[in-house]
């Protein structure tokens, strides 16, 4: 298993409201200015600053996540992978199984591995929302339009585990914090198979799967390219009329979403809003706002090119043909591993 980075204690914060203090009002919507909020925002600076501040942020984050002694690597845990059962799907090998994601928890996975095609494979983490299962990324008839079916079709290595929960497995750690260690594990088993081109690992998801897509993106550097659908938004819009399980201690203080996503630069990076997004939900205006943050640090590090906001006509779904071209495009050939 790679060696990662360390630090700190948390807590899922499952009630909350508005941040009253220092808002102002935006049409209709609230945009916090509390001087104690965000104290990492990124702003424009040399490419050096950048990748500094990135270096910074990413172990902060990690200390908040109660995450710093599963990525030091100071006690690496075997996968163990186990098969349950697999079945020929005719251009791919469909399999389930289980592995290790700490020494005392056992994850369950849907692995696809491509037929007929020269090895070394891409690969892509596919990554479900709210009320989802494993599953449910490879069912076309599903907000997810079967993303990962059409990838695993395409010639791509796929894995899906369950990140839904709402309840925290092991003592010390926190909600938020067990779902990305189960994605970074999933990282982990495919850097270890010798079918898989280290170089070429991404990830996607929808909803809750676009959060946990923009996480995985930002704290594991040895994912190379992110789709984030259905997400992209900032922190003032979440705390009204939707789940707070992505609310912990300390994360306010720190970022808000465009900071997490900026971690992602300068790999390639595409988020996606739909317009049928109501006013309360994945906004789009709000999002274009969030996206020219982003933007920043992508200009910045010389990659303008490597982001992007796709949107489209339908509402908060995958849009599958733009996901489909932005992976092609991206892992058409080996790349250099990222080094941020």
């Amino acid at each position: 298993m790679r060696g990662k980075i360390k630090g700190l204690k948390f807590l899922v914060i499952f009630l909350g409201g508005l941040c009253l203090s220092g808002m102002i009002m935006s049409g209709d919507h609230v945009f916090g200015t509390d001087s104690n909020l965000r104290k990492m925002k990124y702003t424009s600076r040399s490419p050096e600053e950048a990748m500094r501040w990135q270096k910074e942020l990413r172990p902060a984050l990690f200390g908040i996540l109660k995450m710093e002694d599963l990525v030091s690597g100071q006690t690496p845990v075997p996968s163990d992978r186990k098969i349950l059962g697999e079945e020929d799907k005719g251009k791919y090998l469909y399999r389930e199984l289980e592995f290790h994601s700490t020494r005392g928890r056992r994850i369950p996975a849907v692995l696809t591995i491509p037929h007929r095609r020269p090895a070394p494979f891409a690969a892509v983490v596919c990554v479900h929302g709210h009320g989802g299962t494993r599953y449910s990324v490879y069912d076309r008839n599903s907000p997810y339009k079967g993303f990962a079916t059409s990838l695993a079709e395409s010639g791509f290595v796929t894995i899906a585990v369950d990140v839904g929960q709402h309840e925290v497995y092991e003592q010390g750690r926190i909600l938020m914090g067990e779902r990305l260690w189960d994605l970074m594990r999933c990282v982990d088993l495919l850097h270890g198979m010798d079918i898989v081109d280290k170089a070429r690992i991404g990830c996607a998801g929808l909803s809750l799967g676009g959060e946990m897509a923009m996480w995985l993106g930002a704290m594991d550097t040895c994912v190379s390219a992110v789709v984030s659908s259905g997400f992209l938004t900032v922190m003032d819009q979440m705390e009204q009329n939707h789940c707070l399980c992505w609310k912990f201690e300390g994360l306010r203080e720190l970022v808000d979403y465009a900071d997490i996503y900026s971690l992602t630069a300068p790999r390639p990076l595409m988020c996606q809003n739909g317009l049928q997004e109501g006013p309360k939900d994945f906004y789009v205006p709000i999002a274009r706002k969030a996206m020219e943050e982003i933007k920043l640090i992508y200009a910045d590090l010389k990659k303008p090119e490597n982001v992007l906001l796709d949107v489209h006509e339908e509402g908060h779904v995958i849009h599958l043909p733009s996901l489909l071209d932005f992976f092609r495009r991206h892992f058409a050939a080996k790349s250099s591993p990222a080094t941020n």
